[in-house]
């Protein structure tokens, strides 16, 4: 079972090992963190545990039983009831729905625990799984931008609209 957490200092070891273990893969859809991200890990939990703790930006994890860490889910750049929702996931985690239901968990968060009514979110054209999973969590597309020199996609969500649900059968 996997439950989003909002990030503790007690998630240093598995967070750390979460981004070891997945580097090559998000460098393949996303910037490379680079060297000095794992060299001074711990100095910059320390500021993101800050910054949360300010209200500034809201970090969760995607963590199993076990403590495992198989995604992230931030809030970030919160001002004026809205921020910007990134995400990533552990490439062995990948396909099993496991984006579109930390994000929905994540909306529900920012709406009715950090009082934000609205997020915004950027990927490239051609990551179709983030863009899918953005729109299954009622993202709209709000515009084309450019994102790591590539083309890319801006889009936005109203959280005071229900957050959609898989039809049942």
């Amino acid at each position: 079972m996997t439950a989003v957490e909002r990030l503790r200092a007690d998630h240093a070891p598995a967070l750390l090992a979460f981004e070891r273990e997945n580097r090559a893969f998000f460098a393949a859809s996303v910037p490379d963190r680079g060297d000095e991200f794992f060299a001074g890990f711990d100095a910059r939990l320390a500021g993101l545990l800050a910054e949360q703790a300010a209200g500034t930006d809201h970090f969760h994890v995607l963590a199993e039983d076990d403590g495992t860490v198989l995604g992230r889910v931030n809030l970030v750049g919160v001002a004026g009831g809205s921020a910007e929702l990134g995400y990533r996931v552990a490439e062995r985690a990948t396909g099993r729905g496991l984006a579109t239901s930390a994000v929905r968990e994540v909306c529900a968060l920012a709406f009715a625990e950090y009082g934000l009514t609205a997020l915004r979110a950027r990927t490239t054209v051609d990551n179709a799984g983030s863009r899918a999973v953005l729109a299954r969590t009622g993202f709209a597309e709000a515009g084309a931008i450019t994102l790591m020199g590539k083309p890319g996609l801006l889009f936005t969500r109203d959280l005071a609209d229900p957050i959609p649900r898989p039809a049942r059968p």
